[in-house]
């Protein structure tokens, strides 16, 4: 009988699968909503459709927090309703998880459980960090590099990647991403205008205006509520208000990859500082990204193709060649451990 192979990139956000059966990949929205009972509303990308426009009574849960599983019982519903759904897991199939590189055994367990102990009911769980998958999903020669730097910007983690012969060097998780930066632009737009706009509001004007739009005087016109008067309304805002909401976050990320590379062994960072950085994840394609990140670290920057899937891309590589599957290591081994 024909196995069953996945790839799976569990994001805050978005969980991204590789079906190595059908050699495609999907998507759908990390989210359910639930009643204030309990009861399961939505799921996936249709509760993503109500996010900010559900009434007192229904909320909105996302079950991934920084990387990691933070709502077991939501994510097993979200992963119920992937399973009952046109495009579906198989039971007892084989599974490929990209996970942050610093995660506690107890989180790495989580992962485990959700796919061997639910519907899924997984033959084999095995993990790789995603700094590697990524790599791979760049089209690097993992296990021959060595020295690559990789930056993935997330939607509520960037992750610091520094490569070597196959294996890890450094791997720094920081809290920085687009919710963060979102959230942000939202409080500062509040704090100057009295006006709320909501978080996918925020998104627009994020991924619209970039980073690196210096054009003076530049405004939009965005939809929100005047908080003076309680009515919703319009508003024009200045760019250069979005584009400081970004750069201090940004600020602090540039910070760390410089002291990431100044820890670097000598031979990995002359590598780094002749090849650059590479960058991958959704925050990728914001406007203006790659220019900045050049202008502020002094190095190139490789900007992976459809960065948003460059890990599930790279997971797809590494479950169909024989060679790269070394790169993972199994959950059923971790796991022995706690019993």
């Amino acid at each position: 009988m024909a196995k069953h192979v996945y790839g799976i990139d569990l994001g805050s956000y978005e969980i991204k699968v590789y079906d190595q059966e059908k050699d495609t990949i999907w998507t759908e929205k990390n989210v359910v909503a639930v009643s204030r009972d309990g009861k399961l509303i939505a799921v996936g990308d249709q509760a993503f459709e109500m996010y900010e426009k559900t009434p007192p009574n229904i909320r909105i849960v996302f079950p991934m927090k920084e990387g990691v599983i933070s709502d077991f019982q939501h994510i097993q519903d979200l992963l119920q309703y992937l399973l009952s759904s046109g495009r579906t897991f198989a039971t007892g199939g084989e599974y490929t998880i990209a996970v942050p590189a610093d995660v506690t055994e107890l989180e790495k367990r989580a992962f485990y459980d959700l796919l061997v102990h639910s519907t899924a009911k997984a033959r084999s769980v095995n993990v790789i960090e995603r700094g590697i998958a990524d790599a791979v999903g760049l089209g690097l020669d993992v296990k021959r590099c060595d020295g690559v730097f990789v930056v993935n910007f997330g939607g509520e983690t960037t992750e610091l990647s520094v490569l070597a012969a196959g294996g890890l060097v450094f791997n720094q998780r920081l809290k920085i991403g687009g919710k963060q930066m979102d959230k942000e632009i939202v409080d500062r737009i509040r704090r100057h205008y009295n006006f709320l706009i909501g978080m996918k509001t925020a998104e627009k004007l994020r991924m619209k205006v970039g980073i690196n739009d210096d054009r003076s005087g530049r405004t939009m016109e965005i939809a929100g509520r005047d908080l003076l008067t309680g009515m919703p309304t319009t508003k024009s805002i200045p760019t250069s208000l979005v584009r400081a909401s970004l750069k201090e976050l940004f600020e602090k990320c540039v910070s760390s990859i410089d002291a990431l590379i100044d820890r670097t062994p000598p031979e990995i960072n002359h590598i780094i500082q002749n090849d650059g950085l590479y960058v991958t994840g959704g925050l990728a394609r914001m406007e203006g990204l790659p220019y900045y990140l050049n202008r502020a670290t002094g190095l190139h920057i490789h900007t992976s193709r459809k960065p948003k899937y460059c890990s599930v891309r790279g997971l797809k590589d590494i479950v169909g060649v024989e060679e790269l599957k070394s790169l993972t290591y199994s959950m059923q081994e971790e796991t022995d451990r706690w019993m």
